[in-house]
Parts: C-alpha cells; structure tokens; sequence
C-alpha cells in the first residue's frame, strides 16, 4: 500500500531562517513526544477503535434494502456531514449513480432546494445526531419526516438513523417505529467519528470501498504508533505545530491542490478548531490556546490568498496537500506554436501545471521566510483517505497532550446550542431563557 508522506523542510531554520524551527530543537522532544504517544496508547480513545470495527459486516444489510436508493441525503452538521461530503468529492470519479446531497445547516432556501430536487420515493434520508438533539439535524427531520407521509411504501424504507447505541431520541424513535440505525460509539465524537458508520454508511451506499478507507486507517496507524519522533507523522505534525504556536502562527492554513479535496480541509478545520480551542486547560487554569484553522484551495487562492500569506503577518504554518498521480489527465494542446507566451506549455499536461503551481507556492513562500509543509498524496484512493482521516486525528490528539488541553470536549460550542434550545422554548431551559431575555431587553443596540 502506498503511503502520505510528510515534507517538513520548509518549516526548519535551514530553510526560512529565524522564523523556522531548528532540527536540534526537534531532536530535542524525541524522547518526551514517545512518552506522548505511549500515553495516548494507553489511554485508547475511541476514534483509535474505529480502524478495527466490524462495521463493514454491519453494512451488507444495505444491499437488499436499499437497492431503490437514486438519492441519498445526509441530514447532520458539523462532523456528523463533513467527512461523508469529503469522501464523496475525494471519490467522485468512482462514485456511483447515487447522488449526495448534505444538509448541514437550518437555512431553509437549503432544504427547500434540496427535498424540490430529489424524488422522495427514490431517496434514503440518513438522520446523524448522536444526542438525537442536534436542533439544526432534527428540525430538518422532522420535515422530512412529514414529507416522507406521503409516500405509498411507507416513510420507514426511506429513513436511517445513526445515533447512540441506547440513549436519545432517535434511539427511542428507531425502537418504537422499527427505523434502521446504526450505532455511534459512545466513546466517538463527531469531529472523531469519520471512519464510524457516521462516515461509511453513506460510503457504502455511494459505491465507496468501506474496507479499503479502515485498511488505510489501520497502515497509518502502525505509523503514529511509532516512538521514533522521525517515523511518526501524526507526532511530528503536531509537535511542529505547536512549536510554532509558541513563534506567534496563531493560524493554520490547509491548502490542497486539487478541487477533489477541498472538503478535505473543510473537515480539518472543524477537527482541529473545536479539538484544539480551549479557555482552559485540563488542570482548571486559564489559557485561551489555540490555533485558528483556515481552508484555501490550489491554486485558485494563489489569485488572492497567498498574497496575504507571502507578504502579511507571519502568523500562519501552511500544510498544501499535492497528488502525484491526478486520476485524469489533459495534454496542453500547442496550438499556437509562433506565440512564446503560450507555446511554453506544449509538452505539458494540467496535472503537471498544478503541480508546479503547487512547487511555486511553496519556493516563494520559504524565499519570504514563511512556515509551509507539503502532505503528498501517491493518488487519492479509499486507503489513502483512511491514512489522511487516521493521521489528523492522531495528530489532534498528540497536540492537545502537548497542550495540556481536552480534545474531545466542546464547552463554548454546548454553549451556543444550550442558548439556542432556550430561545426556542425548549423544556428545562427557562431559566436560562429568562436571562437571555433579560440582557437582551437591557441591551442597547446600536444599529446605522
């Protein structure tokens, strides 16, 4: 199985100077970053399982009773959407004729667009809340779940839950009415449960290789296993990252080249900003850490992005992701042989100009001086998927150690939900509901 690989030369001195980080100073947290890892082994979080689940058995159910599925739609938010809509680019080219739609917000002109595009009675609904509370998910339900009354075939052929294993309402809903669920593991959160049914239910359904993505997963994680700081990309990724943290990059760039891939970052960007952004620190103390995530695309955002990141603040590390071998190529036609400014490209391909687009990126921003690494993808395949979702969580994981932080809880996000619920009337949230309105009764606005 070919590998991701990791190039970190443009983040060391020997390559931007002072801004960088030296080999020493690396060398210098081999033995601590083993200790790193061999906690995080002990430990076992429940995203480390997930490689090894015996979900793909779990799926074979599907075939049969699905086989009238045209349309599939994802109603979820957040990591309970953004690894399937990844998958489902990355893999476009072998998807099958079953078509994705993701419904990850409550704007109603979104779902709207979406139930007056598909065709109810060819459609499967795949409901992802692992509280079965998610307002934005259940809403959205719920007006499925009307819609879906009208189908002669009845609404349950049309509907799957992934949710908890006991509790929630969906759990509740799928037991009472017979609905087909899957489990999310108790121990998994959304931003950590890509490779769980949350992922590959609807992977499976789209014609995806479900047992090559864990195969993937499973050969990345021999590597981040590995005690050796220089074998472990997922430990050297993250140790390089907040080291230049400390240096002032309070922003993280992801930068693939390759339009497949550009939800690629979407989901990093949620994985790394609610893993990684915490008021406080597991001890109780204050320290506001963290990293703010961005995602660009190559080379479009070399048109207007990469000016601020070559010539702006040196606040930013940015990781582009580069495919090798692209799944289709074109030849630069040389049609016009007399004009020196187009015949250059004769010879070429759009493969290999997105390429060297990706080189270029990468020379101008070391020539200024400025933090970058280049993850390279041999192709984009299930395994190679499986390897890229396995490492980042890991890498998340091992940086929050280095940050005494907790990974795996989202206080300022329950925060927002917990308003929202209240604004909406929710029982058991009146109290807080009263203080909501309240301020906001007390609240000056200032509008112009």
């Amino acid at each position: 199985m070919e590998s991701i690989m990791l190039d970190y030369t443009n983040c060391l001195s020997s390559a931007i100077g002072s801004e960088g980080i030296s080999l020493s100073e690396l060398e210098n947290y081999e033995e601590y970053m083993a200790k790193c890892v061999e906690e995080i082994e002990k430990e076992k979080f429940g995203f480390m399982k997930l490689p090894y689940s015996d979900i793909p058995k779990q799926l074979d159910i599907l075939d049969e009773r699905m086989d009238f599925v045209e349309n599939i739609i994802v109603l979820g938010i957040g990591g309970s959407a953004l690894g399937t809509a990844a998958i489902n680019d990355a893999l476009s080219d072998i998807n099958s004729k079953r078509k994705l739609f993701v419904c990850d917000n409550s704007d109603p002109a979104y779902l709207t667009r979406i139930l007056e595009e598909v065709k109810l009675d060819k459609s499967v609904f795949i409901v992802v809340s692992k509280s079965g509370t998610t307002a934005e998910t259940m809403a959205s339900f719920l007006i499925v779940r009307k819609r879906l009354d009208k189908i002669r075939d009845g609404y349950k052929r049309h509907l799957i839950f992934i949710t908890d294993p006991e509790k929630g309402v969906l759990r509740k809903l799928s037991r009472e009415e017979g609905i087909l669920t899957f489990d999310i593991p108790p121990d998994v959160g959304g931003r950590f449960s890509v490779l769980s049914a949350v992922g590959m239910v609807p992977s499976y359904l789209l014609g995806f290789d479900v047992d090559s993505i864990l195969a993937g997963a499973r050969e990345m994680d021999k590597r981040v296993r590995e005690r050796n700081l220089f074998k472990n990309p997922a430990a050297l990724n993250a140790l390089i990252h907040v080291l230049m943290m400390k240096k002032g990059k309070s922003i993280s760039v992801m930068m693939p080249y390759s339009n497949e891939l550009k939800y690629l970052a979407d989901w990093y960007v949620q994985l790394w900003a609610e893993s990684l952004g915490k008021r406080f620190d597991i001890s109780g103390k204050v320290v506001e850490v963290g990293q703010t995530p961005i995602g660009a695309l190559g080379a479009t955002d070399q048109h207007s992005q990469l000016q601020l990141y070559n010539e702006g603040p040196r606040d930013k590390i940015i990781t582009m992701i580069r495919v090798e071998r692209h799944q289709h190529d074109l030849p630069i036609p040389n049609i016009y042989p007399e004009e020196e400014r187009l015949s250059y490209f004769n010879d070429y391909t759009l493969g290999d100009l997105i390429n060297y687009e990706q080189l270029a990126t990468s020379i101008s921003l070391t020539n200024n001086g400025r933090s970058n690494l280049t993850l390279i993808f041999p192709h984009i395949s299930e395994e190679i998927l499986g390897q890229f979702f396995y490492m980042y969580e890991m890498q998340t994981a091992i940086a929050a150690k280095l940050l005494n932080i907790n990974a795996f809880d989202q206080p300022g996000v329950e925060a927002g939900k917990n308003a929202t619920y209240a604004l909406m009337g929710r029982k058991g949230y009146e109290t807080l509901r009263e203080e909501i309105i309240s301020k906001l009764k007390t609240r000056e606005r200032n509008l112009v």
